[in-house]
């Protein structure tokens, strides 16, 4: 055999020699063939076939880089062919085209930030608020108007995953356009009917640093074993070359190891919203907030409740929900928060019915109604138009309650006034 003829299917190779390791072989003869491949094979460069069948991981750091832009439908299109993203960019290689996706998505989270900070004029504020220079922190973004606003407070939560601050759905905004996979609709529209906001940043909770490598301990002195505990430590050391083959036949570029190092206070979603509501929403002047929550954003406002609940009711108007995955049951939510949530809450929810048609209740806790699409990720955009309305609703319903009470008041300090008054005529 020719070597030129062995370069010319890498894949073929490395299969082979996976089988001939892995394979556990019982006889003399077999073993006798089993060495003559190796030895064969052996002349073969296995580092070279490998990277053959994986492109370097290096990819663009900017959209202009990757080619790519988005239009005035604000939608990602190639710059030069107009098309939209192709994830299999080579066929055959997934994990390739996977990372080339994330790579991707990393300066989409980048260029939302900007379009936050241009576009909706918001503020970027770190959390924890009392951080040192040191020390791993988040950040959150507000309106100019978000602490000051007397009126209305409009909260934005995401779900969980590798979305960021400003983003429903990273798949969305590559994949379909920037209306329906960002929250700046959202901001956009309560900007226009006087809201102040605030846009939570649930999914930063840590920072991710490389790991120093650590020198590998000197082998340690071999005891005299018996011979049935050497087979054994022989076939332990058999088994951890092949472990160590198929993981650099996998994985041929392996990825610097990393720790995390968690954000004080914020180290899961739910700790950053309860930060958020202690050290901002609870400071802010308005007399209505409103909340949008998608998905685990849902359960982290639950959570929320069961922590603060006095002020949360005290403040808050109305909660629009988007295929939240709250359950008041595994959260341990008492009959007070499931009552509350019943009349001040809706969630909008993945289902084949038309937009806001009444959907079966899970639990007895907030009404749920469809979101007009079956896309768990489309949900927040579907229900748009009927969350805006929702909350001008409960808006309306809460100042008639509260001209009902203050008239209620006038009637009975005019009743009392009277009363005293005819006292005195007496």
């Amino acid at each position: 055999m020719k070597r030129r003829s062995m370069h010319t299917g890498p894949c073929v190779f490395i299969s082979l020699i996976l089988w001939i390791i892995m394979a556990q072989v019982p006889g003399q003869e077999d073993k006798e063939k089993t060495t003559a491949l190796k030895d064969l094979l052996s002349r073969i460069d296995l580092d070279e076939l490998m990277k053959k069948d994986e492109p370097p991981l290096n990819f663009p750091k900017t959209l202009e880089e990757f080619e790519y832009a988005f239009n005035e439908q604000g939608q990602l299109r190639h710059i030069n062919t107009g098309e939209a993203f192709v994830f299999n960019a080579r066929e055959d290689l997934h994990r390739w085209n996977q990372k080339r996706y994330e790579a991707l998505g990393e300066i989409i989270t980048q260029y939302v930030y900007q379009l936050l900070e241009t576009k909706c004029n918001m503020t970027k504020e770190i959390v924890p608020v009392d951080s040192t220079e040191e020390e791993p922190k988040s950040f959150i973004y507000l309106s100019a108007d978000a602490m000051s606003n007397p009126d209305k407070l409009l909260i934005l939560i995401q779900g969980d995953g590798v979305v960021r601050a400003g983003q429903w759905a990273r798949r969305l905004i590559i994949n379909q356009d920037l209306d329906s996979g960002t929250q700046i609709p959202f901001i956009t529209r309560a900007k226009e009917e006087g809201y102040g906001v605030i846009v939570l940043n649930p999914n930063e909770n840590h920072l991710e640093v490389e790991m120093q490598a650590k020198p590998a301990p000197p082998p340690a002195p071999e005891a005299p074993d018996e011979p049935a505990l050497k087979r054994e430590r022989k076939e332990d050391r058999e088994s951890k070359k092949k472990r160590d083959f198929y993981e650099k036949y996998r994985n041929p570029q392996r990825e610097v190891e990393t720790e995390q190092i968690p954000i004080r206070e914020n180290a899961s979603s739910e700790e950053h919203v309860q930060y958020v509501w202690d050290h901002f929403v609870s400071k802010a002047a308005a007399r209505n907030i409103f909340v949008v929550a998608h998905s685990h954003g849902g359960l982290s406002f639950v959570n929320l409740m069961k922590f603060r609940e006095a002020e949360v009711k005290s403040r808050v108007c109305a909660v629009a929900m988007t295929d939240s995955v709250h359950n008041i049951w595994h959260q341990e939510v008492n009959k007070t928060i499931q009552d509350w949530l019943h009349q001040h809450c809706r969630n909008w929810v993945s289902s084949p019915e038309p937009l806001d048609t009444p959907v079966e209740p899970m639990l007895t806790d907030c009404p749920r109604v469809s979101a007009g699409t079956e896309r768990h990720e489309l949900t927040s955009w579907s229900s748009f138009h009927s969350i805006f309305r929702f909350f001008g609703e409960a808006l309306c319903a809460r100042e008639g309650s509260e001209e009902e009470n203050a008239n209620t008041v006038t009637t009975r300090s005019s009743l009392r006034s009277k009363q005293e008054h005819d006292h005195l005529d007496l």
